[in-house]
């Protein structure tokens, strides 16, 4: 066997990998959509039937006329995107802070900030229920988005301060040649030359908050408050398990994290080539 031969079973060997390796990620995607597009007598069928015999899309309807869906919709978007924001905000200054400034308790401070990011959720479900019933925060947007920067401000800290901290120096020693502050140079040459990876912690911190299930069905009791996992997750009645209505509901849910990966995709993979400026 030549070694031009060898070369190109390699080749085929590796692309054969991937392909088995895309399938067994995207198989459980692939069967919740051709649940949902199944008749209702297929989808407990034996033996299962992959192929529908033919396609409808009524619990796609039902999603949204059986249940409230849309209204779950705007919960989860408008709650994930004010605790991304305020988590980027936040952690963005903090981490350049720790990656920077040198002063007693640093390393001692990330620590903590990463030990509070390991949390179990169940362990700080009861004191934060109490804070929340106490400030009559409970059903309300404000009683889900500051839980939420509990767990999503550490982990955005946390990852920021380490592309922070591989920025190369030179950048904030020609700032201040130039007469810029702190302020400025933070402002106008970091946040502009951290912004791939800032887009990439944020679609993290985005996706973590997106499909958080035990916080919303312990601080979100009104129907009209509930977010999507919360309101998928109490679709089945005392009689009922409408597994095609559950299917849809997944599907709509997951196709638009799909399209956000989609559009920042360039964003994403510039942010985790980000040390690659540093020297």
């Amino acid at each position: 066997m030549t070694q031009k031969t060898k070369q190109r079973l390699g080749w085929v060997a590796f692309y054969l990998f991937v392909v088995v390796f895309l399938v067994m990620l995207l198989l459980p995607f692939i069967w919740q959509f051709l649940t949902s597009i199944k008749p209702l007598n297929e989808i407990s069928a034996m033996p299962a039937k992959w192929i529908p015999s033919y396609i409808h899309f009524d619990f796609y309807v039902n999603v949204f006329t059986k249940h409230p869906f849309a209204r779950y919709l705007f919960n989860s978007a408008f709650v994930a995107i004010c605790s991304t924001l305020l988590s980027l905000g936040v952690g963005s200054t903090a981490a350049y802070a720790l990656s920077r400034l040198r002063f007693k308790g640093r390393k001692v401070l990330l620590m903590c900030i990463l030990s509070i990011s390991m949390f179990p959720t169940i362990a700080t479900l009861s004191p934060l229920y109490l804070i929340l019933k106490n400030l009559k925060l409970l059903n309300t947007y404000a009683g889900l988005i500051i839980p939420y920067i509990t767990f999503s401000l550490p982990m955005a800290i946390w990852l920021l301060s380490s592309f922070f901290g591989q920025l190369d120096r030179g950048y904030e020693e020609a700032a201040a040649i130039d007469g810029c502050n702190r302020r400025q140079t933070f402002v106008r040459i970091i946040l502009p030359l951290i912004k791939p990876a800032i887009f990439s912690v944020g679609l993290l911190v985005f996706i973590n908050c997106w499909n958080e299930y035990l916080y919303a069905l312990t601080f979100m009791q009104a129907e009209e408050m509930r977010t999507v996992p919360v309101g998928i997750a109490l679709f089945p009645s005392n009689y009922q398990l409408p597994w095609g209505d559950m299917a849809a509901a997944s599907i709509v849910v997951t196709v638009p994290l799909i399209l956000l990966v989609l559009i920042f995709q360039k964003n994403i993979i510039a942010g985790l080539t980000t040390g690659g400026m540093k020297g």
